[in-house]
């Protein structure tokens, strides 16, 4: 399709009190999804572009809040579904910034994407067939809601592609007269589309002719096979692997013609026992299927191993080197029956400073917990949390920054913002939390930890310890002189700082270890860590790993909610938009 030429216009406003509002219901048939965008395209060349064929009454290009990078995606709103519809008809595929663009209706339920519900496969495709050329092919039959040529990152075709229409009857009768036909000299598939966990399923569920059989001795031949297997049906093969020697690699396969006595073969013959040996019998399989099975079982094993720990088992850090194992179970015994206890060590038996330890009882964990998060051993303060599985932390993480969003301020109203300047604030500087700007994540009661009632905190605030720890070196004076290096430590104060001052002491170290790891976002994402207990921020000050593993989580937890903020925006609602760019499976 050619260029369209356009005259430049400015692109509307839109807002909740804009023309778009008073469509309603209209809005899932006059909003469009225009993806596969050249990521330079911008909101005015889509109005340009869009606004020929009708009003327009928004346009966005959707980008990443925090580096303003387009996603590839956008969507245009009209005042009405008829300009909508001729938008699509005319503009669909149409090269802008030399890309094809792909547009589709936007459906803001996505329950009709999710179910699969006439959505069709094809493979085998010849590379040469794009977007546009699968549409026209699969067009005759009905109503396409979406296609897509599935991509590598080059932008060139993988051979395959997925259609959905609006209706099943359309979706069969495509299956029914193109599966096997000839599109470009090539033979294609098409069929319904399944789900990964359904196509897991269909493959398990397969019938099979091929047997493997293993732990067999080493005086088992071929003939041995056939005469134990045979007695289950016609065999087409049997044969023991060996070596290059001769010698039996002590497993097989027995291929049976007919998949039922392959069946019967593998239930009759499983687990039982040979020679003393005893014989494992199953399907054989390929090497993708068979760790695709290692994979879930061990997926399974690990969430029986969460569910036993469940509330019970604790994650302590800050370990001194010289903990040991049994050293961590003796801090810890007095609280209660314990399990198992581990300090976690690199390869070469090194302490990574971290364990955990699993108590018979929630009641003992509590117990431990209360009693020694905060706790001094070996000059450094413990952490202790209950222990949880990075997803779960991460989610957890997420709903609560999304609960977080503040609400705007006055432009003539200063923000109350902790802002770090390269090299670190003097002490003379104040650090203010309460309302913020937009982008300011307010002070909770912990980042990625649920707080903890313990001696010395406040619930509800940052953590109050009894002690205030110099990140100093033995032997190195640590009265401040002047100004202070990037990176320093809190000085020891003749005093006990107050809270505030200790909290402005952490934050100067800090903010210059985390602009170098992420400088635009330095800091909110302070701010975010300082709301951590102390304990765990001395902790992030003596440990450059720590540090940059906590800092890359608080990016992507930014990352998400702004993602969601986006999504729940006015202007999305307005436009009945959504971010989920999974239009076809």
């Amino acid at each position: 399709m050619a260029q369209v030429q356009v005259q430049p216009q400015p692109p509307p406003l839109s807002g909740p009190n804009g023309p778009a509002n008073s469509g309603g219901n209209q809005f899932v048939s006059s909003s469009l999804y225009v993806g596969d965008l050249e990521f330079n395209v911008t909101d005015s060349q889509l109005y340009d572009l869009f606004s020929q064929l009708g009003q327009v009454v928004s346009v966005r290009v959707c980008r990443d809040l925090s580096t303003r990078r387009s996603l590839g995606y956008a969507y245009v709103n009209f005042s009405n579904i008829q300009d909508a519809a001729r938008a699509l008809d005319v503009l669909n595929f149409t090269p802008l910034n030399g890309k094809p663009i792909r547009i589709m209706y936007s459906h803001r339920d996505p329950s009709i994407r999710k179910s699969g519900t006439a959505n069709i496969f094809i493979k085998n495709l010849d590379k040469a067939i794009d977007n546009k050329g699968l549409h026209e092919t699969f067009s005759t039959f009905g109503n396409i809601l979406s296609c897509k040529i599935a991509t590598d990152p080059s932008g060139q075709s993988k051979g395959y592609g997925f259609v959905q229409f609006d209706n099943e009857e359309s979706a069969q009768n495509a299956i029914n007269k193109l599966n096997g036909m000839l599109i470009n000299d090539k033979q294609v598939y098409v069929g319904p589309f399944l789900r990964k966990q359904e196509r897991e399923s269909v493959i398990n569920k397969a019938k099979f002719n091929n047997v493997f059989v293993k732990n067999l001795s080493e005086a088992t031949t071929d003939e041995d096979l056939k005469k134990i297997f045979g007695e289950y049906g016609t065999i087409t093969s049997a044969v023991v692997m060996r070596d290059g020697d001769g010698k039996s690699k002590c497993f097989g396969f027995v291929n049976f013609e007919n998949s039922d006595d392959a069946a019967n073969a593998v239930e009759a013959l499983n687990g039982k026992k040979f020679d003393e040996k005893e014989w494992y019998v199953g399907k054989a399989q390929k090497k993708s299927e068979r760790e695709q099975e290692l994979k879930g079982r061990f997926e399974q094993s690990m969430k029986e191993a969460v569910d036993k720990f469940q509330g019970v088992n604790l994650y302590v850090k800050n370990l001194d080197d010289s903990i040991s194992d049994e050293k961590l179970k003796e801090l810890f015994s007095e609280f209660g029956t314990i399990t198992s206890c581990k300090v976690m060590r690199d390869p070469n038996g090194i302490s990574k400073g971290s364990g955990f330890v699993a108590f018979t009882t929630p009641e003992e964990a509590s117990r431990a917990l209360a009693e020694m998060n905060g706790k001094m051993v070996v000059n450094k303060p413990l952490y202790v949390a209950l222990a949880q599985k990075k997803e779960d932390r991460r989610a957890r993480l997420q709903a609560q920054f999304s609960q977080m969003r503040p609400v705007a301020m006055s432009p003539s109203v200063a923000p109350r913002v902790p802002m770090y300047p390269p090299g670190g604030p003097g002490l003379g500087q104040q650090i203010f939390y309460g309302q913020g700007p937009p982008t300011l994540i307010p002070p909770q009661p912990g980042f990625g930890y649920q707080q903890q009632l313990v001696p010395g905190m406040r619930p509800g605030g940052a953590p109050m310890p009894n002690f205030f720890v110099p990140l100093v070196q033995q032997g190195q004076q640590g009265q401040r002189t002047g100004g202070r290096r990037a990176g320093a430590g809190p000085v020891q104060q003749s005093q006990q700082p107050v809270p505030l001052i200790q909290q402005q002491m952490l934050g100067e170290s800090l903010y210059p270890l985390v602009d170098q790891l992420e400088h635009d976002m330095a800091a909110k994402v302070t701010g975010m860590l300082l709301e951590m207990d102390q304990t765990e921020v001395l902790h992030l000050l003596e440990s450059p790993e720590a540090l940059k593993a906590k800092v890359a989580e608080a990016m992507e937890v930014l990352r998400n909610v702004a993602q969601q903020q986006q999504a729940n925006s006015p202007t999305d609602q307005l436009a009945s938009l959504s971010l989920n760019d999974n239009l076809v499976s």
